[in-house]
């Protein structure tokens, strides 16, 4: 149930109990936790076919999908790039499917919890790694040398774009909007 427009009681938004930042680390850390924190809201209370649906044709898009999505990029960028373990394979994707994450998001239990697993899993990954990072530090991404810092920035600009989504998708399915 919606309160005045806000997704959340005043008071009992997970979001207020983030301690505020200090510092540029703290401060992405805090916006990316943010933004990990809405994808989760937007997704409270939803049966696995709300989740798996899809929003307008010929997209493959769905709040199921961006958790795959999500756990896929946490696990690129953490795992393959910050880490250097480029020879991992990809989570939901190969060459011949690159869009696994979207296209077999479908309302399985099995699906929706393997999704929630791992998303968890690769963000409770990437805050330890996260932890233990020099924001200066340089890193190589395909070939280019990028500073840790830049990486960090687009993972909260990945985050925010697909928030948006999310907004957008669980307003389709229930009329829910807010903060």
């Amino acid at each position: 149930m919606a309160f005045n427009g806000m997704w959340a009681r005043p008071g009992t938004d997970p979001r207020e109990a983030l301690a505020p930042g200090r510092g540029e680390k703290a401060v992405l850390a805090e916006y990316l936790d943010r933004h990990r924190m809405t994808v989760e809201l937007k997704c409270e209370d939803l049966t696995d076919e709300q989740l798996a649906a899809r929003s307008v044709p010929p997209s493959t898009m769905s709040l199921l999908g961006l958790i795959r999505h999500l756990a896929r990029v946490e696990h690129s960028w953490t795992r393959r790039i910050l880490e250097g373990r480029i020879e991992l394979p990809r989570l939901y994707r190969t060459d011949e499917h690159p869009d696994l994450d979207f296209d077999d998001a479908v309302a399985d239990p099995d699906v929706v919890a393997d999704a929630w697993e791992t998303w968890r899993a690769e963000v409770a990954h990437a805050r330890d790694v996260y932890a233990t990072l020099d924001l200066d530090t340089l890193v190589d991404v395909h070939g280019d040398e990028v500073e840790v810092r830049d990486i960090v920035v687009h993972l909260v600009e990945e985050y925010a774009r697909h928030v948006g989504h999310a907004d957008l998708l669980r307003e389709c399915i229930d009329g829910r909007t807010g903060q």
